[in-house]
């Protein structure tokens, strides 16, 4: 008996195709303008934050050394991101290699979870002012501030550095054009002729210890904060302690809600659009770089002073 062996060779894709949002393909010029509005000011607010941090003295303290870690992180989440869709928007150039790809998205997640990790850090920074004022400066010494900062992002590359070579073994011969204006670990993991059950599990596993543990402790560092407001005495020291916490508060609800919402979305949305679902997504990664300058611009009175006397040339 004459046996036919056939010899199947499967072709892994090296190159593929960011498609930008699917379905708004006419609109792209347009959606392209809050895209560029929102990198300039991102760009621009916090390098203005990260500058007067760390020209003025009098700013050389915990809680603004923290926020120059974010305003120095969100630059890094606004350039990985959005020169890549205004390429798509603009030039229809959304070709990347796969190993760019994977760079992308490996930075992507990476300042993210740092990103999570610095709220965390500034939540125990308020959490010490307020509830342990006497023992601050013992507590929030240089060598700790170092210590927990490089912590953070160790976290942030020991549990991120894995997916590379979660993402490397897989073969991708299903398709090479990702609907997206940036590369995501899923997102480019269902392309792949591999069970991907590995990486789906540990997806989660890293979003919980990570992100999920940081709103934990987040949460309850502010129900001690809160706990200890409402014993203080003088009504004038509690709106003053209400203040201090209140950029904190409103950079965490910008940072965690849409996310958390994105992601019930895309869990329990099946019959949502599917650019409904990129758009949510683009607003998680442009939202938080450019309004936490605003916010914090606002609403913190030594950083306020300081923006009016360069740009205003007004008196401190």
């Amino acid at each position: 008996m004459n046996m036919a062996i056939t010899n199947i060779t499967v072709i892994s894709h090296t190159i593929f195709y960011l498609l930008g949002i699917p379905g708004l393909e006419d609109h792209h010029i347009w959606i392209s303008v809050p895209f560029f509005i929102s990198y300039i000011i991102a760009f621009l607010g916090n390098s203005l934050l990260i500058f007067i941090v760390v020209t003025d003295h009098s700013l050389h303290e915990p809680m603004y050394i923290f926020l120059c870690m974010l305003a120095a992180v969100d630059i890094c989440l606004s350039n990985i991101t959005v020169p890549k869709a205004l390429a798509i928007f603009w030039y229809n150039s959304g070709g990347i290699s796969l190993y760019g790809c994977i760079t992308q998205l490996f930075f992507i997640h990476t300042t993210f979870i740092a990103e999570s990790g610095i709220l965390l850090l500034m939540a125990f920074d308020r959490y010490v002012a307020i509830c342990y004022p006497l023992r601050y400066t013992m507590v929030l010494t240089p060598s700790v501030i170092i210590k927990i900062s490089v912590a953070v992002f160790f976290r942030s590359l020991a549990t991120i550095f894995p997916i590379i070579f979660l993402l490397k073994r897989l073969t991708f011969c299903k398709n090479n054009l990702l609907s997206h204006t940036y590369c995501e670990h899923i997102g480019l993991a269902k392309y792949a002729c591999d069970n991907i059950q590995v990486n789906i599990w540990y997806g989660l596993f890293v979003l919980l210890i990570t992100v999920g543990l940081d709103i934990i402790l987040i949460a309850a560092s502010y129900c001690m904060i809160l706990h200890a407001i409402f014993h203080i005495p003088s009504k004038d020291a509690r709106q003053k302690a209400f203040h201090t916490c209140g950029s904190h508060a409103c950079v965490i609800f910008l940072f965690y809600i849409p996310g958390i919402f994105t992601v019930l979305v895309q869990r329990f949305g099946k019959h949502i659009p599917p650019h409904v679902h990129i758009l949510m997504a683009n607003v998680c990664m442009l939202a938080p770089p450019m309004m936490n300058p605003i916010i914090y611009g606002m609403k913190t009175k030594q950083i306020k002073n300081r923006v009016s006397h360069l740009l205003f040339h007004r008196p401190r």
